[in-house]
């Protein structure tokens, strides 16, 4: 019997999710699946009914982002989840590869495969990010520590995932994994990339990439200050938004950012220094990342 539970979320992407359930529901390792409709008026919840009735699909009544993620974890009943998105594919042997190493180490909150990009499989630019990551971990872990992930290439414990609250509601979606890999760090759980859980991943040409510039950034600003330190907090600021292009759309996510602050503040719990320590080791690599440039 699987040890995870595979969760997918989709929004207006009917040819892509039925292409990645096809695959997904026919993987050796398979997991039970269930699919979160973020409210699609292209009859993708339909589609998914018809051809695959032997996944669980929730319908959501709005578009949720990310927190349709939270609504489908209520219905996990494996020890772990892995989230699959709409244009991501678990390869063979992945999924029971992740759920081995979270079997084996109890601290252990997440697992983070290796993203190979279609049609070449060339490796996404954030990989060699994740390989050499800097961020110090116990001799234990069973691969480079993290203190970020990426939902669609990650299996959570269930537990973890439940403690921390899943995905906040606030930042519906873009670099809504920050926050919570912040938090699984403060709580006291460890996070690691593993070479042999591979994914690939189809990069959907159905997205707005100026909005979801727009997102990653007003996310970004308002976990540096919902959980660094205030020096931090600025310097990290002053360097995102020194990266991103002096155009309307950084200027309308630097607003969006700013009327948030209200709530920023009365959230606001700065994690523990261990964890600081941690966020603060991979600035460096973060300043002359590819993969992290607000482009587009």
């Amino acid at each position: 019997m699987s040890r995870t539970t595979v969760v997918m979320i989709t929004h207006n992407r009917r040819a892509e999710a039925l292409r990645t359930l096809e695959h997904m529901t026919n993987l050796p390792d398979g997991a039970p699946i269930i699919v979160a409709d973020n409210a699609s008026s292209d009859g993708t919840a339909e589609a998914v009914s018809r051809h695959f009735p032997g996944v669980e699909l929730l319908c959501c009544d709005r578009n949720l982002g990310a927190l349709a993620r939270n609504l489908a974890v209520r219905h996990v009943r494996t020890p772990y989840v892995s989230f699959c998105d709409d244009d991501t594919r678990w390869q063979p042997g992945s999924l029971r590869r992740a759920a081995e190493l979270l079997d084996e180490h109890p601290g252990l909150g997440s697992v983070t495969g290796r993203c190979l990009v279609e049609p070449e499989l060339t490796e996404d630019p954030i990989t060699p990010e994740l390989r050499q990551s800097p961020v110090p971990g116990p001799d234990w872990l069973p691969g480079p520590a993290l203190m970020g992930v990426m939902a669609g290439l990650t299996t959570f414990r269930v537990e973890a995932f439940r403690e921390v609250g899943g995905f906040s509601p606030r930042m519906w979606l873009g670099g809504e994994e920050e926050l919570l890999a912040i938090d699984l760090a403060a709580h006291g759980w460890w996070m690691c990339w593993a070479e042999d859980v591979v994914i690939h991943h189809a990069p959907s040409t159905q997205r707005d990439p100026r909005r979801r510039r727009q997102l990653g950034i007003r996310n970004t600003l308002w976990t540096l200050w919902l959980r660094r330190p205030v020096r931090s907090a600025a310097r990290r600021t002053a360097a995102v938004l020194r990266s991103a292009p002096a155009d309307l759309a950084t200027f309308s996510a630097a607003w969006e950012a700013l009327r948030g602050l209200p709530w920023v503040l009365r959230e606001r719990r700065v994690v523990p220094e261990r964890v600081e320590n941690g966020l603060r080791s991979l600035e460096h690599s973060q300043r002359r990342s590819v993969a992290r440039r607000y482009v587009g």
